[in-house]
């Protein structure tokens, strides 16, 4: 599921991309999308777009003179699974384009689309950040450790640590993949931080620290950066991955842009690393203690070592758990007759399944032969039928 960082590059992908292009017209919406539609339409509008946390809000400003005339109408995001951005032409729209934005003529049409392939994404034509999110941890850095702190009574914080982090009323931006590399990063070289120790018992000796006075500011700098607390951790660590550029964590395998995210994971999926699954069925990654709240007859897996890493789609829980569903609702196609098995003298079976040797004296349900009366039985017949003929494999 795309994160923080991955809605802040789409922001930075849509700022870019947009930039002195002039959109025009209706804002389409494909038909099997439920989400409402967006009710604009504008000669001549610019583009611009914004990210907090998990969320980015799209901006539509009609230009000076455009009609009809209309203020600007701002649309609020949330990916799901599996949304971006693209650019494309307006005559070769890519699939699941579920909302898409036209450029205005006469120079060639494109067009600004959302796609979705899963369709769990969302927009709110009302503009506003979903009530309840905290402060982002990547731009209201201050706010956000302050809301943390602040708020440590609150029963999120009964919970192990790995399941406080998703709780998007603190942690507003970090999902599976960086709380995994933010609890491996948390604590020292040879002692990780366990995923499963009480929340507020981690937590709650930030509330004691205080920088030396004596300190100037580039050294109190210096030494966030050379030991950062978790919750700085909250704030550099989805840096890291903005810094990257790219399209950080995503679906795609074998893609250019995934190779630097590729090589900066630690802990998410890599080999000698163990999982185990929370009380919400998501599977967290980290080396050493799980910790005392760890779920009980939880059995830690550990990723052996392989010649490659694996690309980001087998490490996203939810497209893992997707891919076993269908495997279960698939069934196997049945192969058909050999000409090994068509050919006279071969005995014929009725399923693929063992075969129930004959009884004596019947037929056994066997289908009867055409032109051919059926042949004495010998030693060799009878064991041919007991055997079972050809395996139908």
């Amino acid at each position: 599921m795309p994160e923080g960082p991955e809605l802040h590059l789409a922001s930075h992908f849509v700022n870019e991309t947009c930039k002195g292009l002039v959109f025009g017209g209706c804002v389409e919406k494909s038909s099997v999308s439920r989400n409402p539609e967006v009710p604009f339409e504008s000669s001549a509008y610019h583009i611009s777009a914004l990210a907090r946390g998990k969320e980015l809000r799209l901006t539509l400003s009609p230009l000076p003179g455009a009609q009809p005339p209309q203020k600007p109408l701002s649309l609020v995001f949330r990916f799901g699974m599996t949304g971006s951005f693209q650019l494309a032409p307006a005559d070769a729209l890519p699939l699941h384009a579920h909302l898409r934005f036209y450029t205005a003529p006469p120079a060639p049409r494109l067009a600004l689309c959302f796609v979705d392939i899963r369709r769990f994404g969302h927009w709110d034509p009302g503009g506003e950040w979903q009530p309840g999110r905290g402060p982002c941890v990547l731009l209201e850095y201050e706010r956000f450790r302050d809301n943390v702190l602040r708020n440590l009574s609150d029963k999120a914080f009964d919970r192990p640590i790995c399941e406080a982090l998703l709780d998007q009323r603190f942690f507003n931006g970090i999902g599976n993949y960086l709380r995994a590399e933010i609890l491996y990063r948390s604590a020292g070289r040879l002692l990780k931080m366990p995923p499963f120790e009480k929340a507020r018992t981690v937590l709650e000796s930030l509330q004691q620290c205080r920088p030396n006075p004596e300190l100037t500011l580039s050294q109190k700098i210096k030494a966030k950066l050379q030991n950062p607390d978790l919750l700085e951790l909250c704030h550099l660590v989805p840096k890291e991955v903005v810094q990257l550029g790219g399209k950080g964590y995503g679906p795609e395998r074998g893609e250019e842009d995934f190779a630097a995210f590729r090589a900066w994971l630690r802990c998410y999926g890599m080999p000698g690393m163990s999982s185990l699954r929370d009380r919400h069925g998501r599977t967290i990654w980290f080396q050493g203690d799980p910790g005392p709240l760890a779920p009980k007859g939880g059995r830690s897996r550990k990723r052996k070592p392989k010649g490659t890493q694996l690309g980001p789609e087998d490490r996203k829980e939810d497209l893992l758990l997707s891919r076993k569903s269908i495997s279960r609702t698939r069934r196997p196609k049945k192969h058909p007759k050999t000409i090994a098995q068509q050919s006279a003298g071969t005995s014929l079976q009725q399923n693929q399944g063992t075969p129930t040797p004959p009884k004596k004296g019947k037929r056994g349900g066997r289908p009867a032969t055409t032109g051919h009366r059926r042949p004495p039985k010998s030693k060799a017949n009878t064991q041919s039928r007991e055997t079972g003929g050809t395996s139908a494999s």
